[in-house]
């Protein structure tokens, strides 16, 4: 017997609920933002606008559908089955923040508050939630004339004691305080190097309209960076520092799909993470290597 389609709405806590989580009370919160001079106000219209994003979404599931709703900080423990039709309510890097812990299931972003978000990932209207969820179902089918799911490249680090991990949109390997971090870097087509920097940016055609693309106009890099689809990826080490035993040499480069970047540590101890998860990061050793590629998952996006 084939289970019906699941529902599955993700979101995360309001600045508005952080607030007043922090502060016990509405009237404490306010308090605290008028002594600064600020209002409480506009964070209460933008939870508002969120609590009725997620209500039209969720109204919008089809009868007969399962539904369940997840927020962010519990992803890592909540079970995405094959079935389900994964409902992003929020910002762009929400997205982000699921791809991870998906395996090929059809996303839908949607939008809480035009105008806010850049809207590269939700790209949708809650209005239309009824619509695209049909629309999912049927992309995913591979229904004759229906809206296409495009598949986002995403990164993978994989050390060698076998942990792994994997991103959307960027992995960062370096110090968790962002201080000097030493390693030994070896790029293709170049010798092996030993650095001291501020990090390695790995970055997904996705990921280059963020982090990475900040450090690329930073340098006035001349890079082609890869589009969000193109199986390849950039990187660039963050303020590279010369010395009489660590070049600047290698810096910045593209990875196609059957290329690697390997990072061995040369600190006590580096992290790596992925689209700003610090909580959820590799713990690398000195000695150890990891080695950062294109991925073999995909993010599936309603167009």
């Amino acid at each position: 017997m084939t289970l019906a389609p699941r529902a599955v709405l993700v979101h995360r806590r309001t600045d508005y609920q952080d607030l007043l989580a922090r502060h016990g009370s509405r009237g404490q919160a306010a308090f605290f933002l008028a002594g600064r001079d600020r209002s409480l106000d506009e964070l209460e219209d933008r939870h508002h606008r969120t609590l009725a994003a997620l209500a039209r979404a969720a109204g919008a599931v089809p009868a007969g559908w399962r539904h369940s709703r997840v927020e962010r900080d519990d992803l890592d423990r909540f079970l995405f089955g094959p079935q389900d039709v994964v409902v992003v309510v929020g910002q762009d890097g929400l997205v982000a923040n699921v791809a991870k812990y998906l395996s090929g299931q059809p996303v839908i972003g949607i939008d809480p508050d035009p105008g806010r978000n850049a809207g590269v990932l939700v790209r949708h209207r809650p209005g239309d939630a009824a619509e695209l969820l049909h629309a999912a179902t049927a992309a995913r089918a591979g229904a004759a004339g229906t809206v296409p799911l495009t598949e986002h490249t995403m990164v993978e680090a994989v050390a060698d004691d076998t942990q792994r991990l994997l991103a959307l949109n960027e992995i960062y390997i370096g110090q968790r305080t962002h201080q000097t971090a030493r390693y030994r870097l070896a790029a293709p087509g170049g010798s092996a190097e030993d650095q001291a920097s501020s990090g390695v940016l790995v970055c997904t055609g996705t990921g280059a309209t963020g982090w990475c693309r900040s450090t690329w106009l930073e340098r006035r890099s001349t890079l082609r960076l890869p589009e969000p689809t193109a199986p390849a990826l950039g990187w660039f080490v963050r303020e590279a520092w010369p010395s009489p035993v660590t070049g600047t040499s290698q810096v910045q480069g593209v990875l196609d799909t059957a290329e690697q970047l390997s990072l061995t540590v040369e600190s006590d101890q580096l992290v790596a993470f992925g689209d700003g998860m610090e909580s959820d990061a590799l713990q690398l050793s000195r000695g150890q290597t990891v080695r950062l590629r294109v991925a073999g998952e995909r993010l599936r996006l309603l167009a």
